[in-house]
């Protein structure tokens, strides 16, 4: 199912459904095909909004997580976005965090689904490397539990990427920005009801990582899905959606 992508000013987006407004943020090498299935099945119910998030059109000075949360604040102000849920993968995650931690007016309820904000052990050092195939396969592998996930189309996406040298500076300076932009002593800030849904084999953002946010956000549940990775709404789009599902349901106006 491909969406229309919509664009105002500089932002571009997809537009699908109606009823409360659900808003996705994808992570660092993520797209909206990460989203496929959460928009089919939540667009009957919801408004779903997904903003393409500029992680290498920025200039590099804003190549930060500190860059893309204003760039998704006057996003939210110019649709004049209120009572949001935000769900956030890995670098969306976090930025879904920053944003409700300096935003919180326009935030009715978080979801997290391996965040990065505490720690993450997939990107800085080395990685990654350009023109190293096998290298991107093997790190694309590694998000999943089941490495078929990884098509060939996906590595490819990462591939094509990762084979930029610009871009690949630009990767590297949002993944330092991440590591550096630790959360863990503002987290007891977050008022809102917030929804954890981590993969229980999850390598990049382990399952300690989501007992930590667990413990440090207070209005917070925390369901774990097995046989799962880094990106669940992906791997097991189906569990996924019921526990969203029944969260939202429970939050509605």
């Amino acid at each position: 199912m491909s969406y229309e992508i919509k664009q105002l000013d500089k932002f571009h987006y997809i537009d699908e459904g109606e009823g409360e407004t659900l808003v996705l943020f994808h992570g660092l090498f993520g797209a909206l095909s990460n989203f496929a299935d959460l928009i089919e099945y939540f667009r009957k119910t919801h408004r779903v909004v997904v903003p393409i998030l500029p992680l290498l059109d920025l200039d590099l000075l804003n190549t930060t997580v500190g860059g893309l949360q204003k760039y998704v604040n006057k996003f939210f102000e110019k649709l004049d976005l209120k009572n949001i849920h935000l769900l956030g993968n890995s670098l969306g995650g976090h930025v879904a965090l920053v944003q409700i931690l300096k935003h919180p007016e326009r935030i009715k309820t978080l979801i997290l689904t391996g965040s990065s904000g505490l720690f993450e052990s997939a990107m800085g050092d080395t990685y990654p490397k350009r023109g190293d195939r096998a290298y991107i396969r093997k790190k694309t592998e590694d998000t999943f539990y089941d490495p078929r996930i990884a098509t060939e189309e996906l590595v490819d996406e990462v591939f094509e990427i990762t084979n930029n040298r610009l871009k690949v500076i630009k990767i590297i300076a949002l993944a330092k920005s991440a590591i550096r932009h630790n959360l863990g002593e503002e987290l007891k800030e977050i008022k809102q009801p917030t929804l954890l849904i981590w993969g229980k084999n999850d390598i990049v953002t382990p399952p300690f990582v989501a007992e930590e946010f667990h413990k440090l956000i207070p209005n917070s549940e925390l369901y774990f899905i097995d046989k799962c990775g880094h990106a669940p709404m992906m791997e097991v789009p189906g569990e996924f959606n019921v526990i969203l599902g029944e969260f939202l349901e429970k939050h509605k106006q």
